[in-house]
């Protein structure tokens, strides 16, 4: 079978500036892109050829940030994100019962605030539903767990249990009783370790893949996974050892660093990624860096803000300079890439400050830092990033208006006008790398690209645009997915375009996007998706 393919009849975005027509694939690798006429040259005898059928083909979707595992597993749970409100929730955990009687426990996902009308979540509204057995509900934005009373049992959390560091034990305001809604580290601290200790390996691995299949599935061909931890990282060992040592699709992994209560404990963690760091370097799988979690989520109303939420509140960072600075000075000075969580204003100076500090102390180089989300940031912070040569890392689905009546309503004032400012940071001179964070949103990059281009909903097209100011134009979009995702993770050399030396990662659209327009984003589909020279969906063959 030959290794080298000429693949023709087809729009090439290259992401490079320039257009072609035809390309030859040499092993794992492009081996020249360019006309027909000398793709057919370059390919010489004997050479397979792919007839594209006027297919449009761009280098393979980089999700630069993302959760693997966790989004295998969340395809398993109960869909909540359009459950319109607290009556619905409740009926599809009542159907998730009958339709599973002997689960152990109920998991769901991707329930919103809004859908409870003002009301705060409570653990006897899933009582109603569920009362026998625990209920654990992820929120859209996986910042918070709403949990039954049968859960709270089940992780031995009473009325009495401390708050963790950076995290909160929701209560009753009156009676002081935990109310099951458990906020930052309080899930990802409390929950996630339980709920981890309940799966076992081969329920993981069948998690990975089922993750795998759907990106490969939607033309992504690499991820820049964005909080392993011990169960994340041997789930892509075994990949791994089952794969013969490749993956579906490549992964860049970030250590994810958790706050504790000495500093020694948080620079223990930076060590441990630092080691994992020199030993998976791999083509395939590579621990890069690491993730910090400096602040909340609006929407919860724990994003570290300059002025108090509308209603009075104020919430400070889960990171504090104090506790943030030697971590991130230690992590620069090890080589790793720092990926800094920054939703609030506030939080986005407290991280600058970081690594401003880290600049100072050791030295001029070139670092590929990134700030993750920048929801709301101030426009001195914008220029800031930009002349440190930080990323901005964006997901625009997390943007959709679909979502953001109850974003908007906890601000409620001049801060909602500056909402998700990519184009600022654009002019600004700063790389802007998009993603989807999934679970936290659909993981398919058209819809997404579909909310950067046009600031409307991929869940309600119907919806008002979010700012329109701020939509990106198509082919800094299509860049931001491909080129510059690659640029985020220090795979520019290799990956993110359509150029001859390159990895051959490429996708193949049904439709070009630039003749039909943006809205047929929703409509498009992956037809072919390629991971070095290697056909991992086709789209045209029934499994």
């Amino acid at each position: 079978m030959p290794v080298r393919t000429l693949y023709t009849h087809a729009t090439v975005f290259t992401a490079d500036g320039a257009g072609a027509e035809a390309f030859v694939v040499d092993g794992s690798h492009f081996l020249h892109v360019g006309s027909e006429v000398s793709a057919r040259e370059a390919a010489g005898p004997g050479a397979a050829e792919v007839d594209l059928g006027g297919g449009f083909v761009l280098p393979g979707i980089i999700d630069a940030h993302t959760h693997l595992l966790m989004t295998g597993q969340s395809l398993q749970k109960v869909a909540l994100r359009d459950a319109a409100d607290l009556a619905e929730i409740q009926r599809r955990l009542r159907r998730a019962v009958e339709d599973d009687p002997g689960a152990p426990r109920i998991l769901g996902a991707g329930w919103l605030h809004s859908a409870l009308g003002g009301t705060a979540p409570d653990r006897r509204m899933l009582d109603e539903a569920v009362p026998d057995r625990p209920v654990y509900l992820d929120a859209n934005d996986l910042h918070a767990v709403w949990a039954n009373t049968a859960a709270l049992e089940e992780l031995g959390i009473d009325d009495g249990t401390p708050h963790p560091i950076g995290g909160r034990i929701g209560r009753d305001p009156v009676t002081g009783a935990a109310d099951g809604l458990l906020l930052e580290t309080a899930a990802q601290q409390i929950v996630w370790p339980a709920l981890a200790r309940t799966a076992t390996d081969a329920e993981r691995d069948a998690q990975l893949e089922s993750a795998f299949g759907h990106y490969l599935a939607v033309g992504v061909t690499g991820a820049v996974d964005m909080a392993v931890q011990d169960d994340e990282l041997a789930a892509f060992r075994r990949a791994l050892h089952r794969h013969g040592g490749t993956l579906p699709l490549r992964v860049k992994g970030h250590w994810l660093v958790e706050r504790r209560g000495a500093e020694a404990e948080n620079l223990a963690q930076v060590a441990r990624a630092r080691e994992l760091a020199e030993e998976l370097s791999g083509a395939w799988l590579q621990i890069c860096g690491i993730k910090i979690i400096v602040d909340g989520v609006i929407d919860s109303c724990t994003a570290a803000m300059k002025e108090p939420y509308a209603d009075g509140s104020v919430c400070g960072p889960i990171w504090d300079r104090e506790s943030l600075i030697p971590v991130v000075v230690a992590a620069d000075a090890a080589g790793l890439q720092i990926a800094l969580h920054a939703i609030g204003d506030e939080a986005s100076d407290i991280a600058l400050d970081a690594l401003e500090e880290a600049h100072r102390v050791n030295g001029p180089r070139d670092r590929r830092h990134r700030i993750e989300h920048l929801e709301t940031v101030t426009e001195t912070n914008v220029r800031r990033l930009a002349a440190l040569g930080v990323v901005a890392s964006v997901q625009p689905v997390h943007a959709d208006p679909a979502i953001q009546q109850h974003w908007r309503a906890v601000l409620d004032d001049d801060r909602v006008d500056r909402a998700y400012p990519w184009t600022e940071f654009r002019d600004a001179g700063a790389t802007l790398a998009m993603s989807t964070d999934a679970p936290t949103a659909p993981h398919q990059p058209l819809p997404n690209l579909y909310v950067a281009t046009t600031r409307r909903s991929a869940l309600d097209p119907s919806l008002p645009p979010n700012l329109p100011r701020y939509a990106l134009d198509l082919a800094d979009a299509l860049c931001h997915v491909t080129r510059d995702a690659a640029f985020s993770c220090r795979a520019e050399d290799r990956q993110g375009r359509i150029r001859a030396g390159h990895l051959a990662d490429f996708t193949v659209l049904d439709t070009d996007p630039f003749a039909v327009g943006p809205t047929q984003l929703l409509a498009n589909r992956a037809r072919l998706t390629v991971v070095g020279g290697r056909v991992r969906f086709d789209g045209d063959v029934t499994p």
